[in-house]
């Protein structure tokens, strides 16, 4: 597969279409498969971090989440594809359990948001088998405490119900790092860490409208609807100056 590296991060140059492919082989295996989602926070994250770059690096499907990936990997002349999002690789994976019949365990979220978020697939998505779902309060190797007696319970539980399809929304690191640390003890086929998309699966939380995705402002309609995120939003014009001053910043 054609990767792009930015920062060190091998982003694969990919469409959404060529996603679905990939995922739909995927789950047709009988091995785990690891999904991270950098976008341009992440990055740069992983920029200062090598363990994480090297964690996130690991994965076998790295995709472009933010939109900052495409403008620097254009300002290179190394373009990327097209943005594809954690939350729409979410989404189509449900549309091809849902073609298929094949399960899903949800892991993440607040007491009850993981539930909402499975009654609300049951609904739309009639043919997807809820394995299970746990919230993501739990004491584990994502906060640093690995081999907890609760986390044994939960990964036991995921391998018991055997899911294909396992969502973990912990928000970044915490989600990579859970994954990566318990990749080689879990039964399952595609695990992906994907944020806040059970929030929105729930109703607790929306996603942009489709004039701000297209545009590429998803980022900018996030800071209207909490301008606490300025902080977070600061990284992407920060990303592009390093970008154009680097010239080795994409490969």
């Amino acid at each position: 597969m054609n990767r792009v590296k930015i920062f060190g991060i091998n982003i694969c140059n990919i469409t959404l279409d060529e996603t679905v492919e990939l995922l739909e082989g995927y789950l047709r295996e009988n091995k785990l498969r690891t999904i991270y989602t950098p976008n341009t926070e992440i990055v740069m994250a992983a920029k200062k971090n090598e363990e994480m770059k090297k964690l996130i690096n690991s994965g076998d499907l790295i995709i472009p989440d933010g939109i900052g990936l495409i403008y620097g990997s254009k300002i290179r002349k190394r373009p990327l594809k097209e943005r594809v999002t954690g939350f729409d690789t979410s989404i189509k994976l449900l549309d091809i359990a849902n073609a298929h019949g094949y399960s899903i365990y949800l892991l993440g979220g607040k007491d009850g948001v993981a539930k909402e978020a499975a009654d609300s697939i049951k609904i739309k998505y009639s043919n997807v088998k809820i394995a299970g779902y746990h919230h993501g309060y739990f004491r584990g190797s994502h906060l640093g405490l690995k081999d907890e007696a609760e986390e044994k319970e939960i990964i036991d539980e995921i391998n018991k119900l055997n899911p294909d399809i396992i969502f973990v929304g912990f928000g970044f690191p915490r989600q990579e790092i859970w994954i990566d640390s318990n990749k080689d003890r879990i039964n399952g086929k595609v695990i992906i860490g994907n944020g806040g998309v059970m929030d929105i699966l729930s109703g607790n939380s929306k996603r942009a409208p489709d004039i701000f995705i297209k545009l590429g402002l998803e980022w900018l309609y996030r800071l209207f609807q909490d301008p606490s995120r300025i902080k977070r939003q600061i990284v992407l014009p920060r990303f592009l100056l390093e970008v154009i001053l680097d010239k080795n910043a994409v490969e």
